[in-house]
């Protein structure tokens, strides 16, 4: 095994079978700080916190991605590839697309559309669908409804640009799209590639449309439907 590696300082064992990754590492302390007992740091290189503690006497790890899918590609390989995860469930934040996706609204990314080439290195000879574990998803939903959480579950747009000026963004809509983030696509391409599992929830933190957003606090600290969701999900 190739641990530790140059981004991840954690030895063999330190994480547990199911990953939870925030883009960002301060939510990932906040979840470890909150969430889980007997919480341990893993990794801080680079800033990038991992911690591995217990849920409801499960173990489970949180660690954060970083924005972008080449982050997200780097940290989801070295975990799945060379540190034994069997499952990572993308929790974070997204821009609402559809006509019915309020602020705080709890997505389910079925399937990740993107604008990115990130799957050009698999050397396809078409446009490969990249989806979530089916099995991870049904439990989701099973699970968001014995805690009584409203979800949406549909597709979602993993895209390379913050900065676009909502161009295009009409169309992904009319398609039926429901969010915009930037990490999902590498993840389950990551997933697929490796026979892993992998699911994206996202709480969605402001609407492309209606220019409706939440505070930078609320986002780190507000989002407790979607994290509950994420761990039950995972022990469950």
């Amino acid at each position: 095994m190739n641990t530790p590696t140059p981004h991840i300082q954690a030895k063999q064992g330190d994480f547990a079978k199911t990953v939870l990754m925030p883009g960002d590492p301060l939510r990932a302390k906040f979840i470890a700080e909150n969430f889980l007992e007997n919480a341990v740091l893993v990794n801080e290189v680079r800033g990038m916190l991992g911690y591995t503690g217990y849920y409801q006497g499960n173990r489970i790890s949180v660690m954060g991605s970083g924005m972008g899918m080449p982050s997200m590609g780097i940290y989801s390989y070295e975990l799945f590839h060379f540190y034994e995860v069997e499952t990572i469930i993308r929790i974070g934040t997204a821009g609402g697309m559809g006509d019915d996706v309020k602020l705080r609204d709890v997505v389910l990314g079925i399937g990740a559309c993107t604008n990115s080439n990130y799957a050009e290195q698999y050397g396809l000879s078409g446009t490969i669908a990249p989806i979530c574990d089916f099995e991870l998803a049904v439990k989701a939903m099973e699970t968001a409804k014995r805690l009584g959480i409203p979800v949406k579950a549909g597709n979602i747009l993993s895209s390379d640009l913050f900065y676009d000026g909502g161009k295009g963004k009409e169309q992904w809509r009319d398609m039926g799209v429901l969010a915009v983030e930037m990490e999902a696509n590498a993840l389950y391409l990551n997933a697929i590639q490796a026979h892993k599992k992998a699911l994206c929830i996202c709480t969605i933190s402001d609407h492309i449309f209606t220019g409706e957003a939440l505070s930078s606090a609320d986002r780190q600290t507000s989002f407790s439907d979607m994290m509950k969701l994420a761990l039950e999900t995972a022990i469950g």
